[in-house]
């Protein structure tokens, strides 16, 4: 797999990297830039929640059936800030905690310079579209 790989064009404006991705687990970086700070010359909280989501579906993807169409969706995301990110890199390694049926639940730290920065837990649909 390629370690730079890009998944949707979402990721790619942030400017995410999927570095690695296995059955319950993934791992993505993103470099930051001034573009991602708020008014306050800090990465914005939604680019750190957009981060933790990504890594989420990233995990829980490789456990879809996708012979049967089977797809997620986000249901909700709880997100704990513990400290700014000004330079560096943000690390996002994301676990599958729990895969029922129809809901998953998954785990997301983001770490920058060593530091844990944040946390989040998820709960990601698991449906097949209907076709009509």
């Amino acid at each position: 797999m390629d370690n730079k790989k890009i998944i949707f064009p979402f990721s790619n404006h942030l400017g995410m990297h999927l570095i690695e991705r296995s059955e319950g687990k993934s791992h993505f970086q993103l470099t930051i830039q001034d573009f991602h700070f708020n008014p306050q010359k800090v990465v914005h909280g939604g680019v750190l929640y957009s981060l933790a989501d990504s890594g989420m579906g990233g995990a829980l993807y490789p456990l879809l059936n996708l012979e049967n169409g089977e797809i997620c969706a986000t249901i909700e995301i709880k997100m704990t800030y513990f400290k700014a990110a000004r330079k560096g890199i943000l690390d996002c390694r994301t676990v599958v905690i729990n895969k029922g049926k129809r809901v998953a639940m998954m785990e997301s730290e983001i770490w920058n310079e060593d530091k844990l920065i944040a946390k989040a837990t998820g709960s990601y649909a698991i449906f097949i579209p209907s076709r009509t």
